[in-house]
């Protein structure tokens, strides 16, 4: 005990800590502890708790350090999906541009067949009903030429109208189809403004097949009642019109039925700042088929790389050198 009290007293602090280490890791303090004096019991005490302390903050510590590091991990993984993505988007509007560049084949009347050939050209023969027309509007011309002549303006005007929607009479399928003939400004929407593009014979004409499509967010109703139409509602669009559910996008090539015409149309575009015409002058202008998929994820690539850059940079300088920040 005369060392104890030697190593306890006026050693200086060192000694004395270091004689509570040793005194708290002898068996006596272990085994029997209420037989230790007082001012040991405080010691061996105050080591436990500095100890559990310790302990407690290295736990916290490493919960900290790897629950961070799931940050990098997780937007490395975003950024991978998203290239996984981009190819998907890459092959589906290469499919889809390829789709439409095909040569036009006949329009099948299976109308399971008929969901495999989406955006595929076919061809159709018959008459137009045009006492039965409807109109999806708001619509604005689609012209790729005066979109890429506009494609660096920060402001531009498109013209609004709206898409004629005809019901057309296949004469060698024997059924009634919904034809998209084009687009006629908000003046030329009363089929009256229009009457030379009102076509009365039988035609041959190329159009694109279009299926149905739900309404997006945002998008008003159909109103039946007043025949405005605002997204393609194939069922609610044939029990109008007693069609059959089937939907093509008229080409802006000029009918081959109407061969006078076409003399009209070199003519008009022989002026020096030809504009797009219709499909036959005087009445809507045809290929409205816009082709356009959202294709985005080379953003979202370089936004998810580049956070898992930061984000480990940053966790290598906090966890690894130890920098305080």
């Amino acid at each position: 005990m005369a060392a104890w009290a030697r190593l306890l007293g006026d050693a200086g602090l060192r000694g004395a800590l270091r004689g509570q280490l040793l005194y708290c890791l002898d068996r006596n303090c272990l085994q029997a502890p209420s037989a230790l004096p007082r001012q040991h019991k405080d010691a061996c005490r105050r080591f436990s708790t500095s100890r559990i302390s310790t302990t407690a903050k290295s736990g916290e510590e490493a919960v900290l350090k790897w629950g961070l590091f799931l940050i990098p991990v997780a937007t490395f993984c975003l950024g991978t999906w998203q290239v996984q993505r981009r190819k998907w988007k890459l092959k589906l509007i290469a499919d889809m541009e390829a789709q439409i560049a095909a040569e036009p084949v006949p329009l099948p009347a299976d109308y399971l067949e008929l969901k495999a050939l989406e955006y595929r050209p076919v061809t159709v023969r018959g008459h137009f009903d045009h006492t039965k027309e409807l109109y999806i509007l708001p619509r604005s011309l689609v012209d790729p030429e005066k979109e890429a002549r506009d494609a660096g303006r920060l402001m531009s005007n498109p013209e609004s109208g709206a898409n004629v929607i005809t019901p057309f009479y296949c004469t060698d399928l024997g059924i009634t189809i919904l034809v998209n003939r084009g687009f006629v400004s908000r003046k030329k929407v009363k089929p009256e403004t229009r009457l030379k593009g009102q076509i009365p014979d039988e035609i041959e004409l190329v159009g694109v097949v279009r299926l149905s499509e739900t309404r997006k967010p945002f998008v008003p109703e159909n109103n039946v009642e007043k025949n405005r139409w605002h997204y393609r509602d194939l069922e609610a669009m044939a029990r109008v019109t007693g069609a059959e559910p089937i939907f093509i996008d008229a080409d802006s090539s000029t009918s081959q039925a109407m061969v006078f015409l076409i003399i009209l149309v070199v003519n008009l575009c022989a002026r020096k700042s030809c504009q797009k015409e219709s499909t036959v002058p005087g009445g809507p202008i045809g290929g409205q088929t816009r082709v356009s998929l959202r294709n985005e994820h080379l953003q979202y690539i370089i936004t998810w790389y580049g956070l898992c850059a930061a984000t480990s940079y940053l966790w290598y300088k906090k966890f690894i050198q130890k920098v305080p920040l």
